[in-house]
């Protein structure tokens, strides 16, 4: 280890944790389960505080960009000197801001509380990266995934949060979620300590990473960072206003409405488990590019189909969109090696937080053409998967990671 940053090391040397790789990806759900409360209580806030569509769609811009400005730097900072203890201090944010938004009487109350809940996440995601970094040993594939798929599934309990929690509480609900925060605080705890022995036993040792092909690798992470960021708007505009368009186009209650999303997100955490072992067979780039432009088909139809066809067409697009969640972090891994916590931020933060702005556009795109509009822009723009194309392929980046190191 050399200021922090995490070497690559002999695999046969690093047995898996999987203690803490589940411990981490428990915490990871419970961490992303409450930031999903934040699109799931829009339909709540619209009506309690009188808010229309771009303050709908700022709620969650200013959710993604606290997370999205604030993940790079952290992660940046952790590669140079990790910070255990920092997580439960990012966990304690968030559920002060859970308190907030169950409290609030005003709409930058709102905006405030929703900030907190942002940078909880922009604090614990580079952190939690580097974790099951260390975690997964030689698995890095399996342990990438296990931890995603515990946020991804935290994402899908969005819409019954809804259902069973703001329908009958209303806003005040979201105190509720001061109790999986603290839980996840006690988790924190446990991971953190593991997390600073595992630190104290790592000395210098295995290899220095040597970036090479340094502005090829620049263009394939700018293409990368394009492609996730566009998927990331049409996973939060799904989330965000789906529900709303079956509201408020078809009529639905919003019970059965969120129960739509929510087949749709858990179908997304399900292609996240699935999604590594099939990147490991056909390729990580080719995997990205049937994941995105491969529900093209299916999202076209989406605006239309409602009703009991809705729900195996909604289960399959959110089962290919997001079966390259887990692939296109460690395809980003081995393009920036070593940099554990930066890409952490650079994928998960900053494109996930375009994603946000991407939906406060939608937002002000409902308000001036409706929410028919949206879903066809939702429909057509996973099309960006094209560029996909330009990446290196895997043969080519697996050359490059050869080349990146040098014995110390």
């Amino acid at each position: 280890m050399r200021n922090g940053e995490l070497m690559p090391v002999n695999p046969i040397h690093t047995p898996t944790v999987y203690r803490v790789l589940f411990a981490i990806s428990l915490v990871h759900l419970l961490n992303d389960s409450l930031q999903a409360v934040i699109p799931a209580v829009l339909p709540i806030l619209k009506d309690s505080l009188t808010l229309d569509y771009a303050q709908l769609g700022m709620i969650l811009l200013v959710m993604n960009a606290t997370a999205s400005v604030l993940q790079p730097l952290v992660g940046y900072l952790s590669d140079r000197t990790p910070r255990p203890f920092l997580m439960p201090v990012g966990m304690l944010a968030s559920g002060l801001g859970m308190l907030g938004i169950a409290l609030a009487e005003h709409y930058l109350v709102v905006l405030l509380s929703v900030a907190l809940v942002g940078v909880g996440s922009a604090i614990f995601h580079p952190e939690a990266s580097r974790v099951a970094y260390l975690a997964s040993g030689s698995r890095r594939g399996l342990g990438q995934s296990i931890f995603q798929v515990g946020g991804n599934t935290g994402q899908a309990l969005a819409p019954l949060m809804t259902a069973l929690v703001f329908v009958p509480f209303g806003q005040f609900g979201a105190a509720w979620f001061v109790i999986p925060a603290s839980a996840a605080l006690g988790v924190l705890i446990f991971v953190a300590y593991w997390y600073a022995g595992q630190q104290r036993q790592r000395g210098r040792g295995g290899a220095v990473p040597i970036v090479t092909h340094l502005t090829k690798r620049q263009i394939a992470l700018l293409l990368l960072i394009i492609i996730v960021s566009v998927r990331s708007c049409v996973y939060a505009g799904l989330q965000g206003f789906y529900p709303l368009y079956l509201i408020d186009v078809f009529g639905y209650e919003v019970k059965l409405a969120q129960l739509y999303v929510f087949l749709f997100l858990l179908a997304g955490a399900v292609g996240t488990l699935f999604g590594g072992p099939l990147a490991d067979r056909f390729g990580k780039r080719n995997m990205l590019i049937a994941s995105t432009v491969g529900t093209l088909p299916l999202s076209l139809f989406i605006p239309f189909v409602q009703g009991f066809w809705a729900f195996p067409l909604l289960f399959v697009d959110g089962l290919i969109l997001l079966s390259s969640f887990s692939v296109t972090v460690v395809y980003a891994q081995e393009l920036l090696p070593g940099k554990i916590g930066t890409v952490s931020g650079l994928i998960l933060g900053f494109s996930f937080g375009m994603g946000g702005i991407g939906a406060y556009a939608l937002g002000l795109l409902a308000d001036q053409q409706g929410l028919f509009a949206v879903m066809m822009l939702c429909a057509i723009m996973p099309a960006i998967g094209l560029l996909g194309f330009l990446l290196p392929t895997d043969k080519r980046l697996q050359a490059w990671t050869q080349q990146a190191t040098q014995p110390l």
